[in-house]
């Protein structure tokens, strides 16, 4: 079920000094930011590698409240990892096999993510204690297709 490890979510306080941390330390590209309302966040997808499944990215998270899911976390945890994320073919089908499989779902239907995607949460009690998050990348685009067909 699982194509990869698309990201590693990281909790920040400040969104642009940790974008030049970890362009500076790692030469990473951002491939993408944006501000998701429904989940609180300002995010900075960051390019780490591209495999067979496709990219890999290290996810940069800054609360726009204190209220909200990262800033709890935050608070409570301070800076570092949140959440891994896995690439899957069909986020449905993969939350469909997690429930059966006795694994609570935080959500109920899938989720608008970063970069187009979509995604569902496991909840963490189910998965060794670390918050889990399913990817469904879009469909490539024809431009991509050509490009990695040569």
């Amino acid at each position: 079920m699982l194509l990869r490890i698309d990201h590693v979510g990281i909790a920040c306080e400040n969104l642009e000094e940790k974008i030049a941390f970890y362009r500076a330390a790692f030469g990473v590209t951002v491939v993408s930011q944006e501000v998701n309302e429904e989940q609180g966040v300002k995010e900075a997808m960051l390019h780490v590698a591209d495999g067979e499944g496709g990219g890999s990215y290290i996810q940069l998270l800054e609360p726009t409240g204190p209220d909200t899911p990262v800033g709890k976390f935050l608070a409570k945890r301070g800076e570092g990892l949140h959440h891994v994320a896995y690439g899957v073919t069909d986020v449905t089908k993969a939350m469909a096999a997690m429930g059966g499989a006795g694994v609570r779902l935080v959500d109920e239907h899938p989720r608008h993510g970063a970069m187009g995607t979509s995604i569902a949460f496991l909840h963490p009690k189910d998965v060794g204690g670390v918050l889990t998050e399913l990817v469904e990348s879009p469909a490539p685009r024809p431009e991509q297709t050509k490009l990695k067909n040569g």
